[in-house]
């Protein structure tokens, strides 16, 4: 015979075993509504591969894409996309800027044309090894580094580790170091708020992306009318090659994926931040940390632009970079 307590504990039971089962088929549901398969690598990089398209092959780092553009025998400049993205999102301003500069871009480890990786690391230490190793394949051995969003984390992380090689930093709406984050630097780009959580990272392996694909993009581009249905589908089929989910799922599921906290005032390069006002993705409060801590700034800030300024406005964001890069040469002439 149950006394209260024990009635009560068994109904709880009961309760939590309900919940769970609801659970469970709500999740069963949900794979079953949204369920996409994969689409064959080969196919992808058939449709987004280019003529200036290389591969470079690297063991358990796997097959990097990357391309080599513009003027050769001018300042290399290495431009890093940000989480989700790819190189494609630079091709503005390679359209841009290839008569005066030698633009080189990677599509890194869990993106693009590159994909999953033998290794299965996607920590910012593999990244830095696969772009050191692209331009140890390419003989640079001075450069300008850029990136967007995580890809100028992952250009002011390499700057710090290797000041010799860096001749000059552009941060355009960077990732920052993890001590200028808080609980309230939530963003607007729905799918990078639910890949936090394990139980949607459970998910999403095999869930179609396209319509968290298209609310980020909107998002992330402030509601530009570059988003349209061509940039998400290359988006969303870039998601679809075969792995890259699996391996944003485990991106995403590392605990440092923001590396270690830095101190970015020992950056002595020239460094120029670019930032959209309208960022729903790194607010513009953070452009000023960068401005504030890094001693050689230079800023150029845009109203009505959001996360990618390259692309929403690649002729006067490209102006902007002409310039900086021009003020290089010209103080060492």
């Amino acid at each position: 015979m149950l006394c209260p307590n024990g009635r009560r504990i068994d109904k709880i039971m009961k309760i939590l075993k309900f919940l769970g089962l609801t659970l469970s088929i709500l999740v069963a549901l949900t794979i079953m509504l949204f369920y996409e398969g994969d689409i064959p690598r080969d196919v992808v990089d058939a449709r987004y591969s280019s003529p200036n398209s290389q591969f470079l092959e690297l063991d358990n780092l796997g097959r990097i894409h990357y391309r080599d553009e513009g003027h050769r025998r001018s300042l290399p400049v290495v431009l890093l996309h940000g989480s989700n993205a790819s190189l494609h999102t630079f091709e503005p301003w390679v359209a841009e800027l290839e008569d005066q500069y030698r633009l080189i871009t990677i599509d890194l480890p869990g993106h693009g044309l590159t994909g999953a990786i033998p290794s299965g690391d996607y920590s910012y230490a593999a990244m830095i090894e696969v772009i050191e190793e692209v331009l140890d394949h390419l003989r640079v051995e001075q450069f300008v580094i850029g990136g967007n969003s995580m890809g100028g984390g992952l250009a002011w992380r390499y700057t710090l580790q290797n000041p010799e090689k860096v001749i000059a930093l552009v941060l355009i709406d960077s990732s920052s170091p993890m001590i200028w984050r808080n609980e309230d630097n939530s963003n607007e780009v729905w799918a990078f708020e639910l890949l936090k959580k394990p139980w949607f990272r459970a998910v999403a392996r095999n869930m179609d992306p396209y319509y968290l694909v298209a609310q980020g993009l909107r998002s992330a581009y402030n509601h530009s009318a570059v988003v349209d249905e061509q940039l998400i589908m290359r988006y969303n089929d870039m998601m679809l090659r075969e792995g890259t989910r699996e391996a944003t799922v485990a991106r995403f599921g590392l605990q440092d994926r923001y590396g270690t906290d830095a101190d970015l005032s020992q950056i002595s390069v020239p460094t120029l931040v670019m930032w959209g006002k309208e960022d729903a993705v790194t607010p513009f409060a953070f452009a000023s940390e960068f401005e504030s801590t890094i001693p050689n700034v230079t800023t150029a800030y845009y109203d009505r632009l959001g996360h990618l300024p390259m692309e929403e406005d690649p002729a006067t964001t490209a102006k902007d970079l002409d310039q900086f890069l021009s003020s290089l040469t010209e103080d060492q002439s």
